[in-house]
């Protein structure tokens, strides 16, 4: 089969690999689309470093079942199904409460995180186990059920950790892709006002189109002061998507008392300062959010399968994976929302 591996940092390449064979209770997955994260692009490029070669990226998939092993009894050859990058044992005392993404025992298809990382989806099959699989709704397409995973993320921040109620005012900063899946989470949970802030037209343009009230260029206009121009109570909740420490900072500068906020983009070592006592008279509250769990992909379906969310729309541009090192030359570049790998 076709795969992209990461030789080294800056050296992905294609080859001829074998197809997987599935173990007790796994299962062999022929991709049809696989969404190219950020993290993906922070691993091919070095910007993160721990990377042990060779990796096969690609966390973000969908497809048919090619091959099922034994002891696999809800799935069969033939099924559209929704991989999940997170895989977990379900017994231990994390995933007994409900917190499969701190599993003890967790591994990872072609993503981060865990020590245990298996081949990803940047394939043209990719292996895993039943437990990660999600039958795919018929309405679904593939292009939608590939971010599957990153909506369900988006949820588990914005409405799990979060608390999102109908009525709030949400700042998200950052609406690349995971930030417009956010801003997309926050509208069909009935959000108030719903401000975007980024320095891209074209992203604050895509954030208008799906949602937004009020958009903010922080390039050319003070954001904090534009943001209490719209919002002179402050907002309820600020979301940080853009995966900078300067996301980071401006959220922490947007707090009014009882704001909650969600460091949800960055996942590099940086550090930020915080005022304490201001911090504590604040009594604002910090979330943040990685991952996903079972039941935040269930929630993630199950707002595709209603309508109340079409991620499909956030795809800007479509490469085949025989063209991998043109999907990466995207992903460097302004001008581009989501990438999806096509097979």
């Amino acid at each position: 089969m076709l795969t992209a591996v990461l030789k080294d940092f800056n050296n992905l390449v294609l080859e001829d690999t074998l197809i997987p064979a599935p173990g007790f209770g796994e299962v062999v997955v022929r991709i049809k689309r696989c969404g190219f994260c950020a993290t993906d692009y922070k691993a091919i490029k070095g910007i993160r470093r721990n990377v042990e070669f060779p990796f096969v990226p690609g966390h973000e998939a969908a497809g048919i079942i090619a091959a099922i092993g034994p002891g696999v009894v809800h799935f069969r050859e033939g099924d559209e199904v929704i991989c999940s990058p997170s895989g977990f044992c379900g017994a231990c005392q994390h995933c007994r409460v409900g917190n499969h993404h701190y599993c003890e025992h967790a591994f990872t298809t072609g993503g981060d995180g865990p020590v245990d990382v298996w081949p990803g989806a940047f394939a043209e099959y990719m292996k895993t186990r039943e437990s990660s699989l999600y039958h795919k709704p018929p309405a679904i397409s593939f292009d939608s059920a590939a971010l599957t995973e990153p909506l369900s993320g988006a949820w588990k921040g914005l409405i799990r950790h979060s608390e999102m109620q109908v009525g709030d005012d949400v700042v998200v900063i950052g609406v690349g892709g995971i930030g417009l899946l956010c801003l997309m989470v926050a509208r069909a949970a009935g959000a108030g006002r719903l401000i975007a802030i980024d320095p891209s037209a074209y992203t604050r343009h895509n954030a208008l189109a799906l949602g937004a009230t009020h958009v903010i260029d922080p390039s050319h206009e003070d954001a904090k002061t534009r943001v209490y121009e719209i919002l002179p109570q402050g907002p309820d909740l600020v979301v940080e998507a853009a995966g900078a420490i300067s996301a980071v900072k401006l959220m922490t500068e947007l707090r009014r008392r009882g704001t909650r906020w969600n460091v949800f983009g960055i996942t590099t070592d940086e550090k930020f300062e915080l005022d304490g006592g201001l911090t504590h008279f604040l009594e604002g509250r910090m979330d943040a959010s990685f991952g996903t769990t079972p039941l935040a992909m269930q929630k993630a379906i199950r707002l595709m399968e209603s309508g109340l969310v079409d991620p499909g729309k956030i795809i800007s541009h479509c490469f085949a994976l025989q063209d991998i090192h043109q999907a990466v030359e995207v992903m460097g570049q302004p001008g581009r929302n989501k990438v999806m790998i096509t097979l």
